[in-house]
């Protein structure tokens, strides 16, 4: 079956990357990855649409942390722990990656933002792992066909239905993207 054309667009810092419909890899299939870091050495994302069933309390025992929910941010070191959060410059080292959504910071401060009912699990994302690719790899995957690239919008990164949010962005870029929405997961059960 020929996929719709569509128009390319180029990834970069705040950007959205969206598993094309027919990527088979487990780690991506119908992932959204925020670009959090984007060069010409590499780049650098959290998969924003992949909750897990595990809390921030349960990996950090001990701490007095709220029992916020997990997402995977991706397959690379599953061992680290990162975080969006919309507490700005509140929040010491953060990165602006896209208006009013962050990157980073002091996690001491996060927690005690946190521990003190300041913040809350709609003020912050934690995630498992991350996204990452070498110098030239994301631009071969596009090449390839694995990735469409869409724009950021309010609510996107913080969305509380994201099991459905690689289908909604879709549906908004509108046009032949909205054809790509509706693709089966499985096109042989079509």
């Amino acid at each position: 079956m020929k996929l719709p054309s569509v128009q390319p667009r180029t990834p970069a810092k705040g950007k959205l990357l969206l598993s094309e419909p027919m990527l088979q890899d487990p780690n991506f299939r119908r992932t959204v990855v925020l670009l959090c870091e984007h060069s010409p050495d590499g780049s650098f994302g959290l998969i924003i649409n992949k909750p897990i069933p595990i809390t921030l309390d349960e990996v950090m025992p001990g701490q007095s942390l709220p029992e916020i929910p997990l997402f995977l941010g991706g397959p690379v070191q599953p061992d680290t722990l990162h975080i969006l959060h919309k507490l700005g410059e509140a929040i010491a080292g953060s990165v602006e990656v896209t208006p009013g959504v962050w990157w980073g910071g002091d996690f001491e401060e996060i927690r005690q933002m946190l521990t003190l009912g300041v913040a809350d699990g709609a003020d912050c994302r934690f995630f498992i792992g991350y996204s990452g690719w070498a110098e030239g790899q994301l631009q071969d995957e596009m090449n390839q066909g694995g990735w469409l690239v869409a724009d950021n919008r309010p609510g996107y990164s913080f969305t509380e239905d994201p099991d459905h949010l690689w289908r909604q962005i879709l549906r908004d870029m509108g046009g032949d993207y909205s054809i790509l929405s509706n693709f089966p997961e499985n096109p042989k059960m079509n």
